[in-house]
This record gives structure tokens, sequence and C-alpha cells, in this order.
């Protein structure tokens, strides 16, 4: 299949930025929330440039050892990961590193350790417009083996597994405080069946992630910190437990970029 670059110029209609505006940065760290994209940039890098904001997508350029990287938000789900995926790589982006929360559902992972997702189980629909459900979702083992790398340097409390990607925060993840607090039947006991086969989280975009990644001929890989302990409460931790995972997944994002980077250098 062809690939179907943008022009250097051309202002990418989602995104809202050109491939131009990325100074030729090919490493891109993608958050979901576009409030935290700003001080994710200046916690990775150093010189942080706001790009744009259009949508869910607020991008800021940093820079890592005088390297340029992206950092763009995603919004919550798969469709807009997808379409993200799909304006990046036209723009030369080739590695990402999803950077993000998650609720665990193994009592063995503490509230503020992180987790590194190797797979993820297939719970959205984005992913099947990309592949056949036969086919896996898995990450780069080359980003991968970076943030694990990294996670040891920093001493960060990491967990490496599998993931469930649900395209819905409540129903897909078998929450039953809803507004009907109905779950359908098909969701019910997946929590525990998911639990006894080893998956350690629950969040929204990995799946979609991975599957549109090897799709698009991309490496991706994913970092998220534990702010719901499932096994205990519903409840999201208070602020401080999001920022002590923030500081060890800025420290390991930041390792593993300097890897990627120093490969993509030789």
């Amino acid at each position: 299949m062809s690939k179907h670059y943008a022009a250097p110029e051309e202002i990418l209609y989602h995104v809202g930025f050109s491939a131009q505006q990325l100074q030729g940065a090919t490493v891109a760290v993608l958050p979901g929330d576009p409030g935290r994209v700003e001080p994710l940039a200046k916690a990775l890098g150093s010189d942080a440039v706001f790009i744009a904001s259009h949508r869910e997508y607020t991008s800021w350029l940093t820079r890592i050892n005088d390297a340029p990287v992206l950092v763009c938000s995603t919004g919550m789900g798969g469709p807009s990961v997808a379409i993200c995926l799909e304006e990046l790589a036209r723009m030369g982006i080739k590695k990402l590193i999803r950077f993000g929360t998650t609720g665990t559902i193994q009592e063995k992972v503490n509230l503020g350790d992180i987790i590194i997702d190797k797979a993820a189980v297939r719970l959205d629909g984005t992913s099947q417009h990309y592949a056949p459900l036969e086919f896996p979702a898995v990450a780069s083992f080359e980003v991968t083996t970076a943030l694990v790398l990294a996670a040891k340097n920093a001493g960060a409390p990491y967990h490496l597994g599998i993931a469930a990607s649900s395209d819905t925060f409540w129903p897909g993840q078998e929450r039953y405080d809803s507004f009907t607090g109905y779950v359908p039947r098909r969701f019910r006991g997946t929590m525990q069946e998911w639990q006894a086969l080893g998956v350690l989280n629950y969040e929204m975009e990995t799946s979609a992630l991975f599957v549109t990644s090897q799709a698009l001929g991309l490496e991706a890989g994913a970092v998220c910190g534990v702010v719901v302990k499932r096994t205990q409460s519903e409840s999201v931790a208070p602020p401080d437990v999001y920022q002590r995972a923030f500081g060890y997944m800025v420290q390991v994002t930041r390792g593993a970029a300097e890897l990627l980077l120093a490969e993509a250098a030789e």
C-alpha cells in the first residue's frame, strides 16, 4: 500500500497543525486529557512551545536531548485515537507513547503505581475497523522494552501486563454505579474473568492505539498511572495519588523517549 504523506505546510483537519511545525519530530507522547499537555511537555523536556488546539487535540512541541518530541492529546476513547494516529502518520511520526490514567483490577497493583501494557483485550469498536477481532492488539516490542528499561532505571513501581480496553466507562468495564446501574448480560461477570486471566487494568484507548498503529506501520507503547483500585473501591483516588504517578510516568516516558531517539540517530 502506498503512503499518503501530507505536504509540509498542509494543516491537517483534525489536529490543526502541519508537519512543518513538528520540526522533524518522529516521536510523540499521547496523553488523553488536553489539560495535561502543557504541564507534560514542560516536564518532559525543554523549550516547550504551543503548536495548536483544535477539538480534543491540544499539541505542544518539547525538546528531549535537543530533539523535537510532540506531545498531543487524543481525547477519550478509540475513535479519536485512530483519527490522531492517521494524521500524525501523514506528518512523519513513527513512534508513540500513550501517557494515561487507569483503574487496576488486580490486588497486587497499588494506587500511584504505573502499568506498562504489552497488549490489550479488544473490547473497543475502533480497532475492528482496522483489523478483524482475531488480530491481536499488541504493543511495539521496541517501545515497550524502552519503557521497561526506563522504569527500572527510575526505580518506578511498575507492572508489565495486559489491559482491557473498553469503549464505555460504565457497562463495558462492569461498573454498576452508573445512572441506571444496568450492565448488559454480555458484560456481567467479565471483570472476574479478566482478573482470572491476569489482566491488570481497564482503560479506553490502548487496544485502538495498538491495532491502528500496527495497521499504519507505527511503533506504539503505553504507560498508565493507577488512580483507581477496583478491588477496593470505585472512587478515583485524590490528586496527590495522580501527582505521584505522574512523576514516575514522566521519568519513564522521558527515559524511553531518550532510548528511542538514540536508536533512531544510529
